[in-house]
């Protein structure tokens, strides 16, 4: 018994980290430290009763490469009351990878197919420059089952600038300070040491909204 009991020490000093990790995953974000408040912000799409996560991202940035299979597969498992939105990072209007998203995301099933290609291309193979034209990236969409000059047309449509302009916009109100960036509900700018930790706080976030709407 005496021996049983000695144990106890060792066991708790063993569990302690454990325990605390635990603890610190369930507290509630810290702002300042978790994420930043966004005065007067606003969410990218009416919310109609949903919760909103935009990932602010860019082709070019290669942490949002590294990020997307993890972005990716944390949506995948999101309650239907959560809305996830891709947004490209532009402040120049004629951002050819920007109009290649929209472009893309118009054309029925293209994006699900070449969104993370798009990624692979220009930071892993290095097929796809960082300052490809848009005939260089509709050549590149070509291989996915649309004609290029279609597709560098669709980049360059009336709706798309329109897109183009409300992205902008959007990256502006949030006071974007790089990518990849989360924006939940327009409120919140994700903080966080790690891609594993920006997911965590989202969570937080989400559930912090999800049931302030009870």
């Amino acid at each position: 018994m005496i021996k049983r009991l000695a144990m106890w020490p060792l066991l708790a000093a063993l569990l302690m980290p454990a325990l605390a990790f635990a603890q610190a995953g369930n507290a509630a974000p810290v702002a300042g430290v978790d994420y930043e408040e966004i005065a007067d912000g606003k969410p990218f799409e009416p919310l109609d009763g949903k919760v909103e996560v935009v990932e602010i991202f860019a082709y070019g940035c290669h942490f949002c490469a590294q990020f997307q299979p993890m972005v990716d597969k944390w949506k995948r498992g999101l309650p239907a009351a959560v809305r996830f939105t891709y947004v490209p990072a532009t402040y120049n209007l004629s951002d050819p990878f920007a109009r290649a998203f929209y472009a893309a995301q118009g054309t029925k099933g293209l994006f699900s197919r070449t969104h993370e290609a798009v990624f692979q291309a220009v930071n892993t193979d290095i097929t796809l420059p960082r300052n490809a034209s848009v005939d260089e990236i509709a050549a590149f969409y070509s291989q996915y089952g649309v004609a290029a000059p279609a597709f560098a047309a669709a980049m360059r449509t009336p709706a798309t600038d329109a897109k183009l302009e409300r992205a902008r916009d959007f990256a502006l109100a949030v006071d974007l300070q790089g990518t990849p960036s989360l924006i939940v509900n327009g409120r919140y700018r994700v903080l966080g040491k790690s891609f594993e930790d920006m997911l965590r706080i989202a969570d937080q976030l989400i559930a912090r909204e999800r049931s302030a709407r009870h």
